[in-house]
């Protein structure tokens, strides 16, 4: 029966709420819960598939950040807007009195470059330069549907405490998360759950690599590049020697680190001495420690680089991440309740889209099956998250879901198309799920809550202190615009 039905029919009967759930919800709680969320499950794959069609870019998802606004104010959330800095960051709440403070991530940014129609064949899309390789477009979404789920059963239950989404922007580069906790807006939640779009499920709990990221942008003299060579200082010399140096550098770091660029601007004609010139940097670590230590390095470089091409140069940092701190007292939990929802079946033609999808990928790539992984923990994963940062402050669980097809890498095209069809619908519905019971079980459950922290506070160390690697910096709400435009 219904959470919410069965509620009402308490009351008139009794003329009492229902009291308040103690322990573990119950097979019937869940199923109740789940199906609350079938029935949104509408709405979510509008929103999603919106978000999607959207594909706005970090710090530039208005329309994105605004349609899950509204959506969680339609459902009686308080809705603020604009914080820590970020115009597109948003936090919405519901409280019922005091109690634990369970919290929910966001995430709405898609990537430059990654255009693609959802199909399974390469096609960009028309009229459309971003892409959503990373799933984010069903991140956003389905924590949106998590999260009224879970309000409508605290609402049946008389279930006391606060429940939080936090509307995260540019997760990709922009580091927004860090801005929030760096304002002290995640400092008092009890517990902060989150997911993330992949090609199988999992509750393992791991790390990710530290991150600092920006952009050298170097100023030489203009000139004819024929005509008066001599008069000129190239800019574009600067970036291509800072690129060299670091190249060399690679060899000489730790083999855990991860250094990549790209060229930003190069200059606009081959005849004309470029007179300013960029390139973006990251810098990756298990260690946030080291990867500040190398990213000094990389700086040095610069200067040399400026110094030998007769050029200056100016550093302009964008992100900055801790890497990821497990919690396996939350992680357990979440595990267990991702193996308590029944996998989506697919249709014929989901399952040939599928099909056709792997078919793209060369020969040799492993494939999953299906299932939810075994549990896990403190695996490193190659890739940085600005939940990172929330992860050293307040206990903090995630998971993955299958929303692509098996094999599938993120931050590509085919990433991007499963991302904008039923494929990745059905996954963020089985996130929703999961999260949703996560939430509604630790709302009840104070000797989890407490055990987190103490994991927590065992993880990070007692003399812990937080200090963001983005140090005071405001966010770089320009970052993923043409140099040109900033």
């Amino acid at each position: 029966m219904n959470i919410l039905v069965r509620s009402l029919m308490f009351l008139l009967t009794t003329g009492t709420a229902v009291p308040a759930l103690a322990g573990p919800l119950s097979d019937g709680e869940k199923m109740a819960i789940q199906a609350d969320i079938d029935r949104g499950t509408q709405a979510l794959s509008k929103n999603a598939l919106q978000i999607w069609n959207y594909a706005e870019l970090g710090f530039q998802e208005s329309k994105s950040s605004n349609l899950l606004q509204q959506q969680l104010k339609a459902a009686g959330f308080k809705v603020e807007a604009g914080v820590a800095g970020m115009p597109t960051a948003f936090i919405a709440s519901f409280r019922t009195g005091d109690g634990p403070i369970i919290g929910l991530l966001a995430e709405f940014d898609a990537l430059p470059g990654l255009s693609q129609a959802a199909e399974p064949e390469r096609k960009p899309a028309a009229g459309v330069a971003n892409g959503h390789g990373c799933g984010h477009n069903l991140f956003g979404a389905a924590s949106v549907a998590a999260a009224i789920a879970t309000k409508d059963w605290m609402v049946a239950h008389g279930i006391k405490g606060e429940l939080r989404l936090y509307g995260a922007p540019a997760e990709e580069g922009g580091s927004g998360k860090v801005f929030l906790v760096r304002a002290g807006l995640t400092k008092d939640v009890s517990a902060m759950l989150h997911w993330h779009p992949g090609d199988r499920y999992s509750a393992s709990q791991g790390h990710a690599l530290a991150n600092i990221s920006g952009k050298f942008r170097f100023h030489g003299i203009a000139a004819h590049a024929a005509a008066a060579p001599e008069r000129g200082r190239s800019a574009l010399d600067g970036v291509e020697a800072l690129d060299m140096m670091v190249n060399m550098m690679r060899e000489h770091v730790p083999q855990e680190t991860r250094i990549h660029y790209v060229i930003t601007d190069g200059g606009k004609a081959p005849n004309v001495v470029p007179d300013t010139a960029e390139v973006y940097y990251y810098v990756r670590h298990p260690d946030q420690k080291i990867v500040a230590e190398i990213m000094g390095r990389v700086k040095k470089a610069a200067e040399g680089a400026a110094l030998g091409t007769g050029t200056t140069v100016e550093f302009n940092q964008v992100g900055g991440t801790f890497d990821l701190l497990p919690n396996d007292v939350l992680g357990h939990v979440m595990y267990d309740n991702l193996k308590s929802v029944a996998l989506p079946d697919y249709s014929s033609a989901e399952k040939d889209f599928i099909g056709k999808i792997q078919a793209s990928f060369p020969k040799g790539i492993r494939m999953g099956d299906g299932t939810v992984a075994p549990y896990t923990s403190g695996e490193i994963t190659p890739a940085s998250t600005d939940v990172g940062d929330v992860s050293y402050t307040t206990p903090t669980a995630g998971m993955a879901a299958a929303t692509w097809a098996a094999g599938t890498p993120p931050h590509s095209w085919q990433a991007v198309a499963a991302s904008g069809t039923s494929v990745g619908v059905k996954g963020a519905v089985v996130a929703a799920k999961t999260l949703a019971l996560t939430a509604a079980e630790l709302f009840q459950s104070p000797d989890i809550l407490a055990r987190a922290k103490e994991e927590l506070d065992r993880r990070r160390g007692a003399d812990f202190e937080y200090r963001s690697l983005l140090g005071d910096k405001a966010p770089s709400l320009d970052y993923r615009k043409a140099p040109s435009q900033n």
